[in-house]
C-alpha cells in the first residue's frame, strides 16, 4: 500500500498546514475553512496524476485538438461534519465527480472511552469506480474504517484513495491493516507521531469540526 506524505516535500501546502495548526490563526474560522479547501485542491491535483488517461479529440473553432484527459469515474466520499471543506476542495477540481456522505461520530461511554457510530449514508453505486474518502483528521482510523464498510453497501470500487490532512502513525498502520492493500493509496499532508489519552492527534491541531463550524454541545 502506497502512503504519500506531503509533509516530506516542500510546497505551498505546508504554509496552509502551518496556519491551520497555529492557535492564533485558528480563531479566523473563515480562513481555517478556506485553508482546508486549499489543501484539498492541492491534494486533488497531485492525486489526478495517478489516474488513467486517454487522448480525446476536441473540436475548437479552428480545428481538432488532441487532449489527454482522465478516464476515472470518481466518487468523492466525506465523513460529516469536519470533512465538508476538505471535500469541497476535491470537488472544486473534480467537478464532474459523484458524491457520497457518511456520518461517523464518537459516542462517549465516559471521558476517555468511546465507540464510533454510523447513522447516515447517502451515496451512489460505487462498483468499479475510483473511491476517494476524505477526512481531515485520522486519529485512530476507526471512523475511516467504518465509513469504508458503510460505503461497501453501495458496491465495490476499482481503487480507493484515503485522503487526510493530519494523520497519526497509529491510524496509518490501522488503515494498512483493514483496507485492501492492492488497491488503496493513502494521501496525507502530515503524519504526526502519536495520539493522547483522549485519542486526539499530538501535536495535531485540535478539533477540526469545531474550528471550522463552531463548538458542539
Amino acid at each position: 500500500m502506497k502512503v504519500i506524505d506531503f509533509g516530506q516535500t516542500n510546497s505551498i501546502l505546508n504554509q496552509y498546514i502551518s496556519e491551520i495548526r497555529n492557535v492564533e490563526v485558528q480563531n479566523d474560522r473563515l480562513r481555517f475553512r478556506r485553508n482546508i479547501e486549499r489543501i484539498g485542491e492541492i491534494m486533488a491535483y497531485e492525486m489526478s496524476k495517478e489516474f488513467k488517461y486517454s487522448v480525446k479529440n476536441i473540436q475548437t473553432p479552428l480545428g481538432i485538438a488532441p487532449v489527454s484527459t482522465p478516464d476515472n469515474n470518481l466518487v468523492i466520499s466525506t465523513i460529516l461534519r469536519a470533512g465538508l471543506p476538505f471535500h469541497q476542495g476535491f470537488l472544486s477540481y473534480f467537478d464532474g465527480a459523484e458524491n457520497a456522505f457518511v456520518s461517523a461520530y464518537r459516542k462517549y461511554k465516559d471521558t476517555l472511552k468511546f465507540d464510533i457510530h454510523i447513522e447516515y449514508i447517502a451515496s451512489p453505486r460505487i462498483d468499479d469506480k475510483t473511491l476517494i474518502i476524505t477526512d481531515p483528521m485520522l486519529a485512530t482510523g476507526g471512523s475511516m474504517e467504518l465509513s469504508y464498510q458503510a460505503m461497501l453497501t453501495k458496491g465495490h470500487p476499482a481503487e480507493i484513495h484515503v485522503a487526510s490532512i493530519i494523520a497519526s502513525q497509529k491510524a496509518i498502520d490501522h488503515i494498512k491493516n483493514v483496507f485492501p492493500e492492492d488497491k488503496t493509496t493513502i494521501w496525507c499532508a502530515a503524519i504526526d507521531p502519536e495520539i493522547n489519552e483522549h485519542s486526539y492527534i499530538v501535536p495535531g491541531l485540535g478539533d477540526a469540526g469545531d474550528l471550522a463550524y463552531g463548538e458542539k454541545e
